[in-house]
């Protein structure tokens, strides 16, 4: 059975709360329910959320020691500002796909770059949460 992780960055503990037009009403606690209902049988699934920079960059490392299988990362607002969380995500070495809920090309032009899409092997914008199924679909395949 593979081990994935999913990783969320800044702000995405306020799913369901915060721009909801945007981002839709489901929490990261139904994400997590869904994915676990889809996937269970097949994948273990470790779930990770923080607002805070280095805690990411430490699980990434973590992950990568204990011999995860794939990562799927929204990392936030960190996706167009962290070398670090790059340079995490590179020297772990491990499969990582990166989600983002919303179109990043519909929105504001920062949100355009990402400094840590070089990093992954895939990107998955404008899915809504379907992203992050789409996702560990193409992790368990890898």
């Amino acid at each position: 059975m593979k081990k994935i992780a999913i990783l969320n960055g800044p702000n995405l503990d306020r799913l369901g709360k915060r721009e909801p037009e945007i981002y839709g009403s489901a929490t990261l606690g139904d994400l997590e329910k869904a994915l676990r209902a889809e996937f269970g049988d097949r994948a273990s699934l470790e779930f990770f959320q923080s607002n805070h920079e280095g805690e990411l960059i430490d699980r990434i490392a973590t992950l990568a020691d204990t011999k995860f299988d794939g990562i799927v990362i929204n990392g936030g607002a960190f996706t167009h500002t962290s070398v670090a969380l790059r340079d995490a995500l590179l020297g772990a070495h491990l499969p990582a796909v990166e989600v983002h809920i919303s179109n990043i090309y519909k929105r504001e032009e920062f949100r355009h770059t990402s400094l840590t899409a070089p990093a992954c092997t895939a990107v998955i914008t404008g899915l809504g949460l379907e992203g992050y199924h789409a996702a560990i679909r193409f992790l368990l395949r890898a």
